[in-house]
């Protein structure tokens, strides 16, 4: 089910009318990249982009790269609509469902350059552990998508999904951790004003790269 949330008035105008320009559905079969962009270049997926800030401000700053952000959220999705609208953002592509069902039908295996999964939900209670997105199959499926030597960088602020995270991406044989544990924030996650205030509080976040090895 779509999680709808309040949307304001521009949200959903936003969705009505930029969302079949910088849209694609759901489909059973494999997205053709070059055709939804309209050009090749290396892809990244992003998981969850809430209110699409740090999407955004990364494909901004990439414009040789092209993102295909999955979110659920309706008001995250005319938020990140408005934003590619206003600063002529063309590099950014948005699929609004599931990100299991999307991974699972739509994207090719070997075809990313990166993956991104930021502060995923990490549903606190101990008994809604078992809907935490990062586990062992759903790595799985994201390291077989990735191309050898695409790298998948995680980040939370829950210290406990934190390990947990480490503990599943270590243990997938397709990937290798490009630091001895987590590492510093790379220059390309930009920090979010919610993240700044966190840390001014004492709040930690922690940030994982894997990489898919390389083939043979």
């Amino acid at each position: 089910m779509l999680r709808q949330g309040r949307m304001s008035p521009a949200q959903h105008r936003a969705i009505e009318t930029l969302l079949p320009r910088f849209g694609v559905p759901l489909q059973a079969t494999p997205i053709d990249f070059d055709r939804a962009f309209g050009r090749s270049a290396p892809r990244v997926l992003e998981i969850g982009f809430g209110m699409g800030e740090t999407t955004a401000a990364i494909a901004q700053a990439h414009p040789g790269l092209d993102f295909l952000g999955v979110e659920v959220h309706g008001p995250g999705v005319g938020a990140l609509l408005q934003r590619l609208d206003t600063l002529g953002i063309a590099n950014v592509r948005v699929v609004r469902d599931d990100a299991v069902a999307v991974v699972d039908a739509m994207i090719p295996e070997n075809s990313l350059a990166g993956i991104h999964v930021f502060f995923p939900d990490p549903w606190p209670k101990k008994r809604h552990h078992k809907r935490r997105l990062l586990g062992p199959a759903f790595v799985h499926a994201l390291a077989r998508r990735l191309a050898p030597g695409g790298y998948l960088h995680v980040a939370t602020d829950w210290e406990d999904y934190a390990q947990e995270i480490l503990a599943t991406l270590a243990a997938e044989p397709l990937l290798v951790n490009t630091a001895p544990g987590f590492c510093p924030r790379p220059a390309h996650r930009p920090r979010t004003k919610f993240e700044a205030r966190g840390l001014k509080l004492g709040h930690g976040v922690w940030d994982l790269v894997f990489r898919r090895r390389a083939a043979g």
